[in-house]
């Protein structure tokens, strides 16, 4: 285990003891869950996969559409973000495949955003996490670049899985502009998240 892993696996449990402490206030202030909006319409990249993958598509039964967040499951979310963002390498799809995009899981141990974002959701949902609180997410990076995460929805509020970083940061932390992602209740409905910028003075002020 090299000096990065284990700095990366200390601060996730640094952030663990955080994200505990500061439940209540965050309830209050909103600043831990996102509020989607109107029906939007779902990126290409998800319709041509689910054509592919039709399985993988369904509707899963009703549940609950957040996980209550423990020190273990934690560890899990820790665990799975830095295990795929080390193992895959970043590739576009123009490079990999000749087109502009292309959902798929990361077979050939290079890929994309999504890619990393497919893995990580399969993953979990092996390890027994509910698919409605696994939410494809498309954004814009902080470099202004479209981009996909995973969003997490925990009874501690949303958290957000990105290849980009190995840390996990709430999404109001995660200086990420949210467009929309998938409802819990459907994975193919796609809802509007009204471009809002992830950071705490910007979420803060809207809800005021």
């Amino acid at each position: 285990m090299n000096k990065n892993t284990i700095f990366t696996m200390l601060g996730g449990l640094t952030f663990w003891a955080a994200a505990t402490a500061a439940a209540t206030a965050d309830a209050r202030t909103d600043l831990a869950h996102l509020h989607p909006g109107l029906d939007s319409r779902p990126p290409i990249g998800w319709v041509q996969f689910c054509a592919q993958n039709p399985v993988e598509c369904r509707t899963a039964p009703g549940g609950s559409d957040k996980v209550a967040l423990s020190e273990r499951s934690w560890r899990e979310l820790v665990d799975v973000n830095l295990r795929f963002n080390k193992a895959i390498a970043p590739m576009t799809d123009q490079e990999q495949y000749g087109v502009p995009e292309r959902w798929t899981y990361a077979t050939t141990g290079q890929g994309d955003c999504e890619d990393y974002v497919l893995e990580k959701r399969r993953e979990l949902a092996k390890r027994g996490w509910p698919l409605s609180a696994l939410l494809i997410t498309v954004v814009l990076d902080k470099e202004g670049g479209g981009h996909a995460v995973l969003t997490v929805m925990t009874d501690r509020g949303e958290f957000v899985l990105d290849n980009q970083t190995d840390v996990i940061h709430r999404w109001s932390e995660s200086g990420l502009t949210f467009i929309k992602r998938q409802s819990p209740r459907n994975p193919n409905a796609w809802l509007d998240l009204g471009r809002i910028l992830g950071r705490p003075e910007v979420v803060t002020a809207t809800i005021r």
